[in-house]
């Protein structure tokens, strides 16, 4: 996901300036303490095969099957992902498509976040996507979010890539308190837990 996806989620994220993508929100390095989200030794996943999936980073190269994703799911995803008519919309041009792709790339590298398109085995159909960024809310060292299409939710896959998830980033990342809003903790908790961090911090 990218710029749209990224205001979306601006709600959910820090009360903090600018977060940048449609679907999953990122802090900006403004809000965050001078520690880096993950440790300079941590060798970030770009390819990880899991059972009839593969994740590889979001970037120009996915900007056709992204696209393809997420606007067979508009309805779909501003109700169950991002809660908002902002992300995705009828509108969104290709230019718009690819911003939000290099948006996702540039945060990658730069290890704010980590954005990943969830692909079949062959790399030519996107199931969904997984982010992966710092947590609005003290007590959490990240904060995950993820979707897939609705076809992929009426056949069963939004459980077991969730199951999978989370057994991926309690293996393999150096995260020791994981949050993960509209899941293992309902909006309206994640939301009051938001809005009480962001009146501290001001």
């Amino acid at each position: 996901m990218t710029l749209f996806r990224f205001a979306a989620m601006l709600p959910l994220l820090l009360a903090a300036p600018v977060l940048a993508q449609d679907g999953s929100g990122y802090a900006s390095a403004q809000t965050r303490e001078a520690a880096p989200f993950v440790t300079a030794d941590f060798k970030v996943p770009t390819l990880v095969e899991g059972p009839d999936f593969k994740l590889v980073p979001l970037g120009p190269d996915l900007v056709r099957i992204d696209f393809e994703a997420y606007m067979s799911s508009i309805e779909h995803l501003q109700k169950t992902f991002t809660r908002s008519t902002a992300w995705p919309h009828p509108g969104i041009t290709d230019a718009d498509a690819m911003k939000d792709m290099v948006t996702e790339q540039g945060r990658f590298q730069r290890r704010e976040s980590f954005a990943y398109a969830v692909l079949t085995p062959d790399g030519k159909r996107e199931r969904g996507c997984v982010y992966v960024y710092p947590s609005p809310v003290p007590g959490y060292d990240a904060m995950v979010t993820l979707w897939v299409t609705k076809a992929e939710y009426d056949a069963g896959f939004d459980a077991k890539f969730y199951a999978w998830v989370q057994q991926w980033i309690a293996k393999d990342w150096p995260l020791r308190s994981v949050a993960y809003p509209g899941r293992a903790i309902d909006w309206g908790t994640w939301d009051a837990l938001e809005a009480a961090s962001a009146a501290k911090a001001g």
